[in-house]
């Protein structure tokens, strides 16, 4: 069943690709600042943690140094993740007429959610590797082999939203009050993934905890190119594990609920 999804998939890859692309160009052409926001959204966030965290606490010890780098290297992939979990969940919803106008299969809809995000994902990484020189020449980091592992964290955090779209967008047709549950988890999963501080200032029991929160060991990918520590491979193997559970759950429950969301929208 999985094998016949992914070939229908593949067979409409070029309405995808005319799905993105229509995505993209819609969000750029109805801001000023265009492709500019994709880079000043997580730019600036992050400086607001640094001068908070670097600045006016002026304490050390939350993040690896140039702490920055090491905010980027998270804001990022969460802005990534933030925008596929709010519009994923909502796919199906907001194109219901077209859903129900076509034959197209309906798991298409919430590929080109995390497509769309992911590429803007990529568009934001000149920013990143420019901080990267910056500080490379400075002497303040050395990067290393493992850079090039972060295509490795890309893969699955796609696979990790594909799964979690595809879970949440029937069920939000049909419950209500599921668009506001996934605000706040959201709001709580952010702090809950070690994007402001290191994963060791976490106490013992709370620090193992998070070792099942998938972004986790995603960002151990992100993160191991640019800075000298060890990759933890406790929470990379339960992310891998996880993310795959939630693309076997999400691809259940989207196949159990596609008749009754199709009555609904």
């Amino acid at each position: 069943m999985a094998t016949s999804v992914v070939k229908r998939l593949y067979q409409q890859r070029k309405v995808l690709r005319i799905m993105v692309q229509r995505d993209l160009k819609v969000r750029y052409a109805q801001s000023f600042l265009g492709y500019i926001w994709t880079i000043l959204d997580p730019l600036l966030m992050s400086m607001i943690y640094f001068v908070v965290f670097s600045l006016i606490f002026q304490r050390g010890g939350y993040g690896l140094q140039p702490y920055i780098l090491f905010l980027l290297t998270g804001m990022l992939p969460w802005q990534w993740f933030n925008g596929a979990v709010t519009e994923g969940s909502r796919a199906l919803q907001a194109e219901a007429k077209l859903i129900r106008s076509t034959r197209l299969p309906r798991e298409l809809w919430v590929l080109r959610v995390v497509m769309s995000k992911g590429l803007e994902y990529v568009f934001s990484l000149p920013i990143l590797l420019g901080f990267g020189v910056v500080f490379f020449i400075r002497g303040e980091i050395e990067p290393n082999w493992r850079l090039v592992l972060l295509p490795v964290g890309m893969a699955i955090q796609f696979v990790l939203l594909l799964g979690v779209g595809l879970l949440l967008s029937p069920i939000l047709v049909l419950v209500n009050d599921m668009n506001r549950i996934i605000r706040i988890v959201l709001r709580m999963f952010f702090y809950a993934t070690p994007i402001i501080y290191t994963l060791d200032r976490a106490p013992g029991v709370l620090q193992t905890i998070l070792w099942f929160n998938p972004m986790t060991g995603i960002l151990e990918f992100y993160r191991s190119g640019f800075f000298p520590v060890p990759m933890q491979l406790p929470p990379i193997l339960i992310s891998v594990s996880v993310t795959l559970g939630l693309l076997f759950l999400g691809r259940l429950v989207f196949k159990r609920l596609e008749p009754t969301v199709l009555k609904e929208i």
